[in-house]
């Protein structure tokens, strides 16, 4: 741990050294909360979010916070190990592998012409707002999305080839986010005269445990991690399908986390929802991924169960220049010598057209800092580097 601030309701304990003065008001409005416990985390990779930071994590004894969980529920990684040797690779079999996902995986605002099958959504809840997103999100199960969202081939330290996906509950958890957000906001203030911002970037409106509203929200949001998980594990099939038929290999057991979530544990001698957004799960001898940006280092981790941080780690290595800034400070040549090396095809757009070299490396801490920086909180197991990168 870097520092621990008691200045306000509850103590704000950080592992990141230096927090941005956005994430540090949003920290302080979570720790004035009337419903947050005991204290606030703040991991490495800690930067401005909506209403809590990314790279924070809460817990509350009677309450659920939905912009504390955030927009893309269930947002997370899913990694194997291939028994394919790194030294065996090449650049032709890395654009062989993307080449054939690109004829399967939808990126970016695509979704599937067919509708997808998965047995979770025959067994769905009866809610307003996942009857009507429920025909559209068949289309959007194994689709990559945009953004940071990406599909890596790695090597790692340990002489074998790695497959990485990261991708959440796309639209359909995006929807459930923004209705219940919007329904806790009208509760509070309706029923409530807490003192902290309700609506907009800042909105930490909440849902008491006991009400309908709250178990609707939960069971939707159980949904959504459900659909994000297998939406990694569809693309992770279609990934090492690919790597299969090009190398000829077969994988060790996969690791899939999320990193925008909220659950029931035991903290402190109590029973609480602890709220992850941009963390994950640390529990003692649970693995982990930690990734970095395009064109850097990630980490496969065993968590050390430490129970400062709600026994939680980093979700990656953290912003530290907004998507808009970043585009118009840095060049196309500058982010292209980052990726040297580095088989990624071409740079996306934006919704207007223009090129989007926002998730380039330089828009993002060190990874290795990162690491090093919650070395109480996680056991490093693999170094992972890119080989190959698909972005949505």
């Amino acid at each position: 741990m870097k520092w621990i601030n008691k200045d306000n309701r509850l103590p704000i304990k950080s592992w990141c050294d230096i927090v941005e003065a956005g994430a540090m008001a949003q920290a302080q409005n979570l720790s004035n909360h009337p419903e947050t416990f005991h204290h606030i985390a703040l991991m490495p990779d800690c930067h401005s979010g909506y209403g809590m930071p990314i790279g924070g994590v809460i817990a509350c004894e009677n309450a659920i916070i939905p912009n504390a969980v955030g927009v893309d529920i269930g947002c997370g990684i899913c990694a194997v190990k291939t028994t394919h040797k790194t030294s065996d690779i090449n650049e032709s079999m890395i654009k062989q592998i993307i080449g054939k996902l690109r004829k399967k995986i939808p990126v970016g605002f695509d979704h599937h012409k067919r509708e997808q099958n998965w047995p979770g959504f025959n067994n769905a809840p009866d809610i307003p707002i996942i009857r009507q997103e429920l025909k559209s999100a068949r289309k959007q199960l194994g689709t990559l999305g945009g953004g940071n969202h990406f599909i890596e081939i790695q090597s790692g330290i340990d002489g074998f080839v790695w497959l990485m996906v990261h991708s959440g509950s796309r639209n359909f958890g995006y929807k459930i986010a923004r209705e219940y957000n919007s329904i806790a906001q009208k509760y509070c203030e309706k029923y409530t005269s807490i003192k902290i911002p309700l609506k907009g970037e800042n909105g930490l409106a909440f849902l008491p445990l006991k009400t309908k509203v709250a178990k609707e929200y939960i069971s939707a949001m159980n949904l959504a991690l459900h659909f994000a998980r297998e939406n990694r594990k569809l693309m992770m099939s279609h990934l090492k399908n690919a790597a299969s038929e090009v190398f000829g290999c077969s994988f060790d057991n996969e690791i899939n986390i999320h990193h925008n979530f909220a659950v029931e544990e035991t903290h402190f001698r109590k029973k609480v929802w602890v709220h992850r957004k941009g963390a994950t799960q640390a529990e003692y001898n649970q693995m982990g991924i930690i990734p970095g940006s395009m064109g850097t280092a990630s980490y496969i981790t065993k968590g050390l169960g430490n129970p400062e941080s709600f026994r939680s780690c980093s979700h990656g290595a953290g912003r530290i220049i907004s998507r808009s800034q970043f585009n118009k400070t840095y060049t196309v040549g500058e982010c292209d010598k980052a990726m040297e090396g580095i088989v990624f095809g071409r740079w996306g757009k934006d919704r207007k057209g223009r090129v989007d070299i926002s998730e380039a490396p330089q828009a993002y801490k060190d990874i290795d800092t990162v690491i090093e920086s919650q070395n109480d909180l996680v056991e490093v197991v693999v170094k992972l580097k890119p080989l190959g990168v698909m972005k949505g």
